[in-house]
Parts: C-alpha cells; sequence; structure tokens
C-alpha cells in the first residue's frame, strides 16, 4: 500500500484538492440517498416488528385463562406471529446489510480521492450485493405483509370482511 497518492494529492494545487474531493462528494451523494430510502424501510419493519411483539405479549397474558378453541386459536395466532417476527428479522438483516454496504461504497469512493487504486470491480460487486440485499429484503418484506393479511379476522367470529357493492 502506498501513500504516494495521498502524497500527491497534497502536493496540489489547493484548488486542485477541493476540485477532487468535490467531484468525490458528487459521486457519494447518490449512495447517501439511497441510504436514506433504506433508513426509511427499517423504520418501517422496526414499527412493524415493535406491533408483532406487543401483540404476541399480550396474547401470551391471556393464553393461561383461555381453555378450548379459544386456546387452539390463539396459539394458532401466536405461531402466525411469530413467523410474520421471523420475515421481519430476517428482512431488517438484509437492509442493515444494504446499509453497511452502501457505507463502505461511501468510504471506498473517498479512499480512491488519495490512491491509485482501481476500485471500479469492488464498487460494483458492493453495488451489485446492495441491490441483491434490497431486492431480496422487499420480497421478504412482502412475504411478511401477506401473512399478516392472510391472517386478518375482523369481527367477533373471525369473519373476513368484503366490501359491499
Amino acid at each position: 500500500m502506498s501513500f504516494l497518492p495521498a502524497v500527491q494529492l497534497l502536493a496540489m494545487q489547493p484548488d486542485a484538492r477541493v476540485e477532487t474531493i468535490a467531484h468525490v462528494i458528487q459521486m457519494a451523494i447518490a449512495p447517501v440517498f439511497l441510504l436514506t430510502g433504506i433508513a426509511s424501510m427499517l423504520v418501517v419493519l422496526t414499527n412493524r416488528l415493535a406491533r408483532v411483539v406487543d401483540r404476541a405479549r399480550m396474547l401470551e397474558d391471556h393464553l393461561l385463562d383461555l381453555t378450548g378453541e379459544h386456546k387452539i386459536v390463539v396459539g394458532g395466532d401466536l405461531h402466525m406471529l411469530a413467523r410474520r417476527a421471523q420475515h421481519i428479522n430476517r428482512a431488517i438483516g438484509l437492509f442493515c446489510t444494504a446499509a453497511l454496504l452502501v457505507c463502505v461504497i461511501i468510504m471506498t469512493l473517498f479512499m480512491s480521492a488519495v490512491s491509485d487504486w482501481d476500485i471500479s470491480r469492488f464498487v460494483v460487486t458492493c453495488f451489485f450485493l446492495t441491490m441483491l440485499c434490497l431486492i431480496i429484503g422487499l420480497l421478504t418484506f412482502l412475504r411478511e405483509v401477506q401473512l399478516a393479511i392472510n391472517s386478518l379476522r375482523i369481527g367477533p367470529h373471525g369473519v373476513i370482511a368484503t366490501p359491499r357493492d
């Protein structure tokens, strides 16, 4: 690892250094917007997970008082909530991994300003992995939403509401 490019950057005229750093900042703007989108999805996922956990705790508190068919129904609800929590947790992990990869991309872009490394393949690989994590995370989130909708019961007898024509 050579620090010669860093020395060369420091030896540049002040205007050239500022221009180089400004160019790197411009390249890092798009990944920063991607981070914002990922952060928004993490907020959605953590809120959903909190609701699932709260609902599961409430059902577990009442489980001991139930008997017969009601206990079976609540047990099924708890099983479904556990599946949903697993999907949400998996999606959170994928989105966090994507966010970390974006941070690595940004850091690599700044490192490229002071080195002569060919970082193009590394950045492309990180970006590909980021997109893969986002795609799988979104599909996992979609599956969790489907599970939530499929387990939806409205009314005293668990009838799924249908809109009137």
